[in-house]
């Protein structure tokens, strides 16, 4: 796909999945939204399971707060106690629409699990691992990219962990 025809969101998406040695090409813009799991599984022809939702939450420890990426997958809600837990915060709570685009560069619905302005604590469903394919938001709301378990934990450097208290796997 030619980059002048890219939302600057979406070619930094391509530009950090051509450095950390994805596959560029397969970035697709949908003909719908994608903003929710149901949305975008719905324009791709696929279970919501295998969505990735890239969230962004305030971790809390002592009196300070930062920021973390937890990439679940779109059949479950995620589990705050299991995330504060896995990431050794005292509690967790959601990040505002404001913290979200400032942590990510992204505004939410389109936030990917790659191309952030900041490296952030980062925690990958392990409910992903049971699919092939997975997709995720790959900047914008309208573009996605297909991806695996894999390819995220090695992407973003992040930890597998569980994140739903009512797994797809158990």
């Amino acid at each position: 796909m030619n980059s002048e025809e890219l939302h600057p969101s979406v070619l930094r998406v391509q530009q950090a999945l051509a450095k950390l040695g994805g596959d560029t090409d397969l970035i697709r813009k949908l003909d719908q939204s994608a903003r929710t799991s149901a949305e975008a599984a719905q324009a791709l022809g696929v279970q919501v399971s295998q969505i990735v939702n890239s969230l962004v939450f305030n971790g809390h420890k002592n009196s300070e707060v930062q920021p973390v990426l937890v990439l679940s997958s779109g059949g479950h809600r995620v589990d705050l106690d299991l995330i504060a837990t896995s990431l050794g915060f005292d509690s967790i709570s959601k990040a505002d629409a404001d913290t979200v685009k400032s942590a990510t560069g992204f505004a939410i619905g389109g936030v990917s699990p790659v191309g952030h302005l900041n490296q952030l604590p980062t925690l990958i469903d392990l409910d992903l691992a049971i699919f092939d394919e997975v997709w995720a938001a790959a900047g914008h709301p309208y573009w996605v990219y297909p991806t695996t378990f894999k390819e995220l934990v090695a992407m973003t450097g992040g930890t597998a962990a569980m994140v739903s208290a009512d797994p797809l796997t158990r």
